[in-house]
């Protein structure tokens, strides 16, 4: 079944009428289908059947690591049913794990024994596919971005509310150590209030970010493996004929990715909604760039910039190039002190130490030190980061949260809050003005809302 034949009466019948929420317009339909469709109790030596929708480059790196809690963790799972468009991509995982393979999301989330399920596909499905995921209990972990457009960021915290599902959003930078120990140290007035946050992230590379390898025999003309459904990739985004570089390079184009902002900007802004004293929506945004260096097909920059104003009196500074690699330091900046996150190298990957760098300031004797009741002294101070693999532990947390029911590192409501500062950064950008957030009428809008 493609997607332009998207039927709710017809894949209930043809699935047994396993539930009422397959295809869910709204969450209307996951709160009932929740309700008739229950999450598996899972007892402490049950292992954990996942479901992964989207055998791309991401979605295979996610399962290997789902597999490797292996048989003797007490968090023990094991892919048992893949679905990708692409039949090569399909067959490859089904292979690999043993699994069912389906071209059909809603045919894998049908099956009563997958107890949840990996979303990692363009971000254009994130939202469609986990909130029907949760219409058949199962719990999700979602890829980053958490979704494509505003609304559907208030569709899944209200589901995720009404299903009592357990989602981890994918960005794994949450799970690592730093920013929890930032969060303490801001928490016990370590830099005082805080007054602005910066980040970047910043690559380079000879054929351009996001130009991925195409397989040219591939498409809906393709003859067994090579055979894309075309129609089912698409799904919600705009209908247009099969295009190669849309479909192997989607980062590149507004349809389907915000581009930086989507792809990059949500591993540095959701850790900060995680550090700062409470996670927080923006008051305004604006953001820039343009396409520099890499002038191909893409419809997104290159390079974007962003800067963000929160109501509690502190800003946001993020630039980002897929065309110079040199990293701009990660911190967060207080009026007594400053936490500084990334100092040297590149944010992807690292853990460093934290330095907690006081605020020196000119006194009344015109001699310089930290303000004067600043009781952690005028001396830096390092926080040992504790060192492991931030993407296991992410991972780790989401399953270990199946079991207890609890919320998960970066749950969909924290996610939120990062989600609508990148769409209205890409809003920004593509608009040329300044966005302004609505948060009591949930929606963007051009002119300073009042308190």
């Amino acid at each position: 079944m493609s997607a332009d034949q998207f039927d709710r009466r017809d894949f209930l019948k043809r699935s047994g009428g396993l539930g009422a929420g397959v295809a869910i317009a709204n969450r209307a339909f996951a709160k009932t289908a929740a309700k008739m469709n229950p999450a598996r109790v899972l007892g402490a030596n049950d292992r954990i059947n996942i479901g992964l929708i989207g055998c791309g480059g991401r979605g295979s790196s996610d399962a290997r690591t789902f597999t490797k809690y292996g048989d003797d963790h007490k968090n023990a799972c094991q892919i048992v049913a893949v679905c990708d468009p692409y039949e090569k991509r399909k067959a490859q995982q089904a292979s690999r794990y043993n699994a069912k393979g389906f071209t059909d999301y809603r045919e894998l989330l049908a099956l009563s024994e997958v107890d949840a399920v990996i979303v990692a596909t363009p971000d254009h499905w994130h939202a469609r596919i986990a909130l029907d995921a949760m219409g058949q209990g199962k719990d999700v972990y979602l890829e980053k971005p958490m979704c494509h457009t505003i609304k559907e960021v208030k569709d899944l915290i209200d589901t995720v509310r009404e299903s009592k599902c357990v989602v981890q959003v994918g960005s794994q930078t949450t799970s690592a150590d730093q920013w929890w120990k930032a969060k303490k140290a801001i928490a016990d007035g370590m830099i005082g209030k805080m007054i602005m946050s910066q980040g970047s992230y910043h690559r380079n590379s000879i054929e351009g970010e996001w130009n991925y390898p195409i397989d040219s025999a591939a498409g809906p003309d393709g003859k067994g493996e090579d055979h894309i459904d075309w129609a089912m990739w698409l799904g919600p985004a705009p209908k247009r004929p099969y295009d190669a570089d849309r479909f192997f390079r989607f980062r590149k184009y507004w349809d389907y990715s915000g581009g930086i902002a989507t792809d990059l900007f949500f591993h540095v802004v959701a850790p900060l909604n995680i550090c700062w004293s409470k996670p927080q929506y923006p008051s305004k945004v604006m953001a820039s760039g343009g396409k520099y260096a890499f002038h191909d097909e893409r419809e997104v920059p290159d390079t974007f910039h962003l800067v963000a104003e929160y109501p509690e009196e502190h800003s946001l500074v993020l630039s980002s190039s897929m065309g110079n690699s040199q990293h701009i330091p990660g911190l967060i900046r207080g009026h007594e002190g400053t936490i500084i996150m990334v100092e040297h190298g590149k944010f992807e990957g690292s853990t460093p130490d934290i330095t907690i760098r006081p605020e020196l300031v000119r006194l009344p004797d015109k001699s310089r030190g930290p303000f004067p009741d600043y009781k952690f002294g005028k001396d830096e101070i390092k926080i040992p980061v504790d060192q492991y693999d931030m993407m296991q532990a992410h991972i780790g947390d989401f399953l270990k949260c199946m079991r207890t029911r609890e919320k998960p590192h970066l749950d969909v409501e924290t996610a939120a809050h990062a989600q609508i500062l990148i769409s209205l950064a890409v809003e920004s950008y593509r608009e040329g003005r300044v966005k302004y957030w609505d948060e009591k009428n949930w929606k963007a809008v051009d002119k300073p809302v009042k308190a």
